[in-house]
């Protein structure tokens, strides 16, 4: 399982760490504790909540909110010390004064609620097309424009999309059509996906989950050069023969001796003085810190730059790739 440790994950008003569920497989479930830790749940009995009496209709309950005797104090007081979900559902019924009356089904509704509230029991699943596209057509609809599970699955089947195939992939469903197609292919083939403004969305893509190799033959090409390629008139920025920044290294590690050359030449100047020893002593500590911390500085402002510049030749590299893989004209879909 793939999880990102200490990160607060936020769900359902239910907030909780995935660290504990890393070594377990897809399918558990979990019971969120104190402190939003994962434990894996026990197969135990379940919560089979006593209700010996039930009303015969609901017309005299009158819901003014004084019903229940525990209050949100009670109700934190009981989570503090550790208590379950489990039970303090059932406190919840034992000290509810109208619950005796409500009907039958009224009781399993408002037990069923309650359970919603106080038991926080969490199953991880394998993600998948089907329940990705279930959920953000039941959460966020707007984000994949309410394409519809059943129209995804048309789309796939008359796409002729199957592994081994060059596809080429325009969508603005938030990465999930994008994501679809690289399931049914896993793995293999070639996929170009096309995009509008200044890069792809693969919001839901990346909720795939998918191994690193899937991403190795997918490409993106920007709309506003499709015209240019097939005029023959595009064209990118001379790639250079390699990532710049080797000028940079030679110029940190030159200044970085010399600087340290310096700061190993004061502390024997300051220590001809024997006046103030201890004063001095701080204050060239101080001013060492200074030097490192401005060495520091340097050296990540100029790794930041070697960076960048190594990302811009990579995305500049791939792009030339996939206008080559979109002359040759030959996709399956």
């Amino acid at each position: 399982i793939l999880v990102v440790n200490f990160r607060k994950i936020i769900f359902e008003k239910q907030w909780f760490y995935l660290d504990n569920a890393i070594g377990h497989i897809y399918g558990t479930t979990f019971e969120v504790t104190s402190g939003g830790s994962l434990q894996p749940k026990r197969e135990v009995e379940e919560a089979t909540t006593e209700t010996k009496e039930a009303g015969t209709d609901n017309r005299n309950i009158v819901d003014d909110g004084k019903s229940q005797k525990l209050t949100h104090d009670d109700i934190k007081a009981l989570k503090d010390k550790g208590i379950k979900g489990q039970e303090i559902v059932q406190q919840l019924i034992e000290n509810s004064t109208t619950f005796r009356d409500k009907t039958e089904f009224a009781q399993d509704k408002y037990i069923k609620k309650k359970k919603k509230k106080y038991e926080a029991v969490i199953t991880i699943v394998k993600p998948s097309t089907r329940i990705l596209s279930t959920m953000y057509y039941a959460r966020e609809p707007g984000k994949i424009n309410h394409l519809r599970y059943d129209t995804l699955a048309q789309m796939l089947t008359l796409g002729n999309i199957r592994a081994g195939n060059k596809m080429i992939v325009m969508e603005t469903c938030a990465g999930l059509v994008l994501g679809a197609v690289m399931e049914r292919m896993g793995g293999y083939g070639t996929i170009i996906q096309m995009y509008p403004g200044g890069g792809p969305v693969r919001a839901a893509t990346s909720c795939f989950g998918f191994p690193k190799h899937f991403f190795d033959n997918l490409h993106e090409f920007p709309l506003s050069k499709v015209e240019s390629l097939l005029s023959g008139t595009f064209s990118t920025e001379a790639l250079p023969s390699e990532p710049e920044g080797n000028a940079l290294a030679e110029e940190e590690s030159n200044g970085l001796s010399h600087e340290k050359q310096v700061t190993e030449e004061e502390p024997t100047t300051e220590a001809v003085m024997e006046v103030n020893q201890t004063e001095e002593q701080e204050t060239m500590d101080i001013s060492t810190k200074d030097v490192e911390f401005k060495e520091n500085k340097e050296k990540g402002m100029k790794e930041n730059v070697r960076e960048k510049q190594r990302k811009q030749w990579e995305r500049r590299k791939k792009l030339i790739e996939t206008a080559a893989l979109l002359r040759e004209r030959n996709s399956d879909g």
